[in-house]
């Protein structure tokens, strides 16, 4: 049962998702050019995967002025996962299958596919998002344009499965802010605001998938306990083409009845006299 491979990347799909929410936020100061009018600035904050801790330490690589440029840009957001574990609260019947029929257009011979899977496994991710911000302001509107979504919760529909096509509402749950303010010592020391918000991906893990074809050959055999004469009949029964010349079995088109035919056998296995059973 294990060491079949399967690889559906839920947890970079899930990664990818919750990091997209916070990809478009905006923070907005006013400056006075060299005629003294006040203008807007406007510029996007810029969010990366990873510890808030890494950024942290660059800008303590370089605290003079003169090397201004080779600082990173404040403010801006980070996030990292912190933990993952089974949600029992979700759990349901492991042995069900879950079946999908895909498009017509799925399969190259034209043959009806179905796929089918065991029902997923749901799975809780931990991820800790930083906001590092120079200055109160910057960091207060990120957090006001962040909170009022969640409630505690946001619901985010990814495809989870690429071959099935499967969509699961993933929902996002807040849990949590905190702050940081690690000013200490003199003033030519540089301050960073931090706040951090834990948030609760609520995911799922599926197994293989696993393909289906339509049935084109049976075999059927079974025993019959007279006591006059016992006997083991076999039944068959298969697609056969009707076209000149035939199709395989494989690459007839159920869609079209006229160009195919359905065989019936009939067989007794322990003996050569079919009559007795009406199988002549």
């Amino acid at each position: 049962m294990l060491g079949r491979y399967h690889y559906h990347q839920i947890f970079r799909k899930s990664i990818i998702a919750f990091g997209t929410l916070f990809n478009n936020i905006v923070v907005k100061r006013k400056i006075r050019d060299a005629k003294g009018k006040t203008e807007l600035e406007s510029f996007k904050a810029p969010i990366q995967y990873g510890p808030y801790q890494k950024y942290l330490a660059i800008i303590a690589a370089e605290p003079t002025p003169e090397r201004q440029s080779m600082q990173i840009t404040l403010p801006r957001m980070s996030f990292e996962i912190k933990g993952l574990s089974y949600d029992s609260s979700r759990k349901v019947v492991p042995t069900q299958l879950a079946r999908t029929i895909p498009p017509p257009d799925s399969d190259k011979k034209g043959q009806p596919v179905q796929y089918s899977q065991y029902l997923p496994v749901p799975y809780n991710l931990d991820i800790e998002m930083a906001i590092i911000s120079k200055n109160q302001d910057d960091g207060l509107q990120i957090l006001e344009q962040i909170l009022p979504y969640f409630h505690p919760s946001l619901n985010v529909s990814i495809e989870i499965i690429d071959e099935t096509h499967e969509e699961r509402d993933i929902a996002i749950i807040l849990n949590g802010v905190g702050y940081t303010d690690d000013y200490e010592g003199d003033y030519t020391q540089r301050r960073t605001l931090i706040w951090t918000l834990n948030f609760t991906v609520k995911t799922y893990l599926f197994g293989p998938v696993d393909v289906q074809k339509d049935i084109r050959k049976i075999t059927l055999d079974y025993r019959s306990d007279i006591v006059r004469r016992p006997a083991e009949l076999r039944y068959k029964a298969e697609v056969e083409s009707t076209l000149e010349p035939p199709l395989p079995r494989e690459e007839i088109d159920p869609d079209m009845p006229d160009t195919y035919k359905v065989v019936e056998t009939f067989e007794d296995l322990l003996s050569e006299d079919n009559e007795f059973f009406g199988l002549d």
